[in-house]
């Protein structure tokens, strides 16, 4: 039989890892003889959503076995129950289970899933149209994610991450890595591995900051280049168990809708055209803040303050500048209005960068000074006299070319810039030998 496994929403802020569940239950699946088609897949959703926890991630499993489905539901709720955040309301812990080939409507519904708000009610009506099975908790938010996980077969462009976890006693404390082992480790492997430093401020973001398992995780190109650049960490503390996924991030996945103004909705990941309608302004806490519009209205965009100098790009847009934003709608509220919360910026056209100036005396070289209000302009020296001012071309400060981010302000899901020209596409295939540990 081939099962198809989908488990989501079994965290929370306060604690607990989908992939840590995930993976215990791969190791134990694995002791049962299951044979897996595919490495565990991780598949970040839209991170818009306003209900998510952290990265808005959700697991499928795909492998062929013979214990029979009903066995296999219920170990899965048995690893939720034991190791899941039950009780905490931000957690609604939910498994799908698929058999056989997945069908279209799963697949459009996982594709849904990236870039807007999908509810539970379209996840149990697909479920139901296609014979699936479903367990879930709570508010069944997490059956979403969990059918949208078996939906995203990840067959566009794809990474692989692996995740490695803290023993259960060092739960709550600072991580024990040797910063210096990751700025070399991601200095021998730079063009196969990305976002393991910041390259503005040197801060490690291969580890969460968060109280979950996490002891970190290693993205990259390949099976290959995760498990060598993992090997050559140096860590201060156990590790207890690690696991390859493949999985969208870096990949763009949820930037793919290109829509007018007026078609944008809350919550909704979009890629908008448009051209600058005022000069971009910064508000309290280092917010850049501007407009653009279309032929359909306009909307703000916003480039926060952890995007560092980033923040100084958007700044140098001029009115007219024509633009492609991409990034999250967040909902008006509080006195702001809806705003597009930036994620990268396209410069696509570049309106011209003039500015007007008193003209000069051609007699003796010198800038003009007012000759009184609408007098136009005079030299005082030779009693020269000019009416308007002069147009001065003034130094392009822009490039027509997509601006990011630094990588600590990149989402999950976001592409960094080492991975344009690295994309790819293809069905998953058979772990090979050394994918997780134990």
């Amino acid at each position: 039989m081939r099962v198809h496994l989908g488990i989501d929403d079994t965290d929370s802020l306060a604690g607990g890892c989908t992939t840590r569940i995930a993976t215990d239950l791969v190791l134990s699946l694995v002791g049962e003889g299951a044979t897996f088609l595919d490495y565990p897949n991780l598949v970040r959703l839209n991170p818009n959503v306003p209900w998510k926890t952290r990265g808005n991630g959700a697991v499928c499993l795909r492998f062929e076995t013979d214990i029979h489905h009903g066995k296999i539901l219920e170990s899965a709720m048995k690893e939720i129950e034991r190791s899941s955040r039950l009780g905490d309301p931000d957690t609604d812990p939910a498994v799908v289970l698929l058999e056989g080939r997945i069908r279209a409507n799963v697949i459009e519904f996982g594709r849904e899933a990236l870039a807007r708000v999908v509810t539970p009610t379209e996840a149990v009506s697909v479920i139901r149209d296609i014979g699936g099975e479903a367990i879930a908790y709570g508010s069944l938010q997490g059956i979403v994610g969990a059918l949208a996980a078996i939906g995203n077969m990840l067959t566009d462009d794809h990474t692989f991450e692996l995740i490695a976890y803290r023993s259960k006693h060092h739960l709550g404390k600072p991580r024990l890595i040797d910063p210096e082992s990751v700025l070399r480790m991601s200095g021998e492997t730079k063009d196969s591995t990305f976002n393991n430093v910041d390259p503005e401020t040197g801060r490690v973001l291969i580890t969460p900051r968060g109280p979950d398992p996490i002891l970190c995780g290693v993205r990259g190109e390949s099976p290959d280049a995760v498990r060598r650049a993992f090997k050559m960490l140096s860590f201060w503390e156990p590790f207890d168990a690690w696991m390859i996924f493949r999985t969208n991030q870096g990949t763009d996945a949820h930037l793919v809708r290109n829509l007018t103004i007026s078609e944008i909705e809350d919550h909704s990941a979009v890629v908008v055209k448009g051209t600058v309608r005022d000069k971009p302004y910064t508000i309290n806490g280092g917010h850049v803040i501007f407009t653009i519009e279309d032929q359909t209205g306009f909307v703000h965009c916003a480039a926060y303050e952890p995007s560092g100098r980033f923040r100084d790009t958007v700044k140098r847009l001029k009115v007219g500048d024509g633009v492609r934003v991409f990034g999250g709608v967040r909902a008006a509220g509080n006195g702001i209005p809806r705003t597009i919360n930036l994620e990268k910026l396209e410069v696509v056209s570049l309106a011209a960068r003039v500015a007007l100036q008193n003209p000069i005396c051609e007699r003796c070289g010198k800038r003009m000074k007012s000759a009184g209000k609408n007098q136009g302009f005079r030299c005082k020296r030779c009693e020269t006299h000019q009416h308007l001012k002069i147009r001065t071309q003034l130094p392009v400060d822009l490039e027509e070319k997509i601006y990011l981010p630094p990588p600590r302000a990149h989402r999950h899901l976001t592409k960094p810039e080492v991975r344009y020209g690295r994309e790819r596409s293809g069905n998953g295939s058979s772990p090979t030998s050394d994918w997780h540990y134990p």
